[in-house]
């Protein structure tokens, strides 16, 4: 199976439909819900649902999902009934399979009560389809429209010594290249709070549009990002690390421990995340859909689908 785990929940919703082609009179059963074995109509609804809930049993690879709704409606024409199904979830993966698996077995639940009815070349199923689908980095982007200057800042006395090689901030660089980020800054820098606040203070007159600092966010005496990077913020953005640290608490306990912060000062947006590999990474995947949204709309009053204020 694909590994999802990096991936952070949103709402996802998918719309299928399949189409069932059938006599006239056939449609009229399912308009009176009168056939030997009952209502077909709600014998299919009740079926699509039960396989949406059990899509990953039926399809290899497919993730379990918790199906938070699901639902299968109808449109009758004079010889055909077009099967509408909708899912919805709250994860790390989308529902497009589930609502196709819906609409399918709700339609076959249609063909096996309407069988009875007709001769088997007056029945047939066609254009089984998504429709729709909302969520995900379909719908909360990943990758920026134009490029953006970005640097990233390590902030670790063994690897400024060269005791040790950096990890955590080449993923964090590398991950904000493929974003569409450039330049790309990357500097190794002594847990030093002289030294980090000249660098900040240089990186926001250049106006440079996304700071992350990686290192310095834990208790130590040594740890002094936070204490240097919160007095220059004008705005603090408190959601960006509460976000982070929630997603790192589900795979981490120590995700608790950070106390990194983040806010614009300046023009430039700052963030400061742990030192450590898989707290950089959690804290970027957890992230970069909102701190996509922030640069390219958000600080500058942008418009944007689905925003507060904005029908729909």
């Amino acid at each position: 199976m694909k590994d999802v785990s990096q991936k952070p929940d949103s709402k996802r919703v998918a719309r299928a439909t399949a189409t069932l082609h059938a006599p006239a009179h056939c449609i009229a059963l399912l308009r009176s819900g009168e056939t030997e074995k009952g209502d077909a109509l709600k014998t299919a609804r009740v079926a699509g649902i039960l396989a949406a809930k059990r899509t990953d049993e039926l399809i290899p690879l497919c993730h379990p999902l918790p199906i938070h709704r699901a639902d299968v409606t109808y449109e009758l024409g004079e010889t055909s009934v077009r099967v509408i199904a909708e899912v919805e979830t709250i994860g790390p993966t989308g529902v497009e399979m589930e609502a196709l698996t819906a609409a399918s077995l709700a339609a076959l639940t249609l063909y096996d009560m309407l069988k009875p009815y007709a001769e088997p070349d007056e029945l047939h199923i066609d254009d089984c389809r998504l429709e729709r689908k909302l969520g995900g980095k379909s719908h909360y982007r990943r990758t920026l429209a134009r490029p953006r200057s970005a640097a990233v800042l390590v902030l670790s006395d063994t690897v400024a010594s060269g005791a040790k090689p950096d990890t955590a901030g080449v993923l964090v660089r590398d991950a904000l290249e493929a974003a569409g980020f450039a330049p790309v800054e990357y500097t190794i820098l002594p847990d030093d709070a002289p030294v980090l606040g000249g660098v900040l203070r240089a990186l926001r007159e250049r106006k440079v549009e996304l700071v992350i600092t990686v290192g310095g966010t834990g208790l130590g005496p040594r740890d002094i990002t936070v204490d240097t990077v919160r007095p220059m913020l004008d705005v603090e953005i408190p959601g960006i690390m509460e976000t982070a640290r929630a997603f790192g608490q589900q795979r981490m306990p120590f995700a608790m421990l950070s106390r990194g912060v983040a806010g614009y000062a300046g023009d430039t947006l700052m963030l400061t995340f742990p030192g450590s590999r898989g707290g950089a990474g959690d804290s970027l995947a957890a992230t970069l859909p909102g701190l996509i949204h922030l640069i390219e709309t958000g600080r500058t009053g942008g418009r944007h689908p689905g925003g507060y204020g904005e029908a729909g």
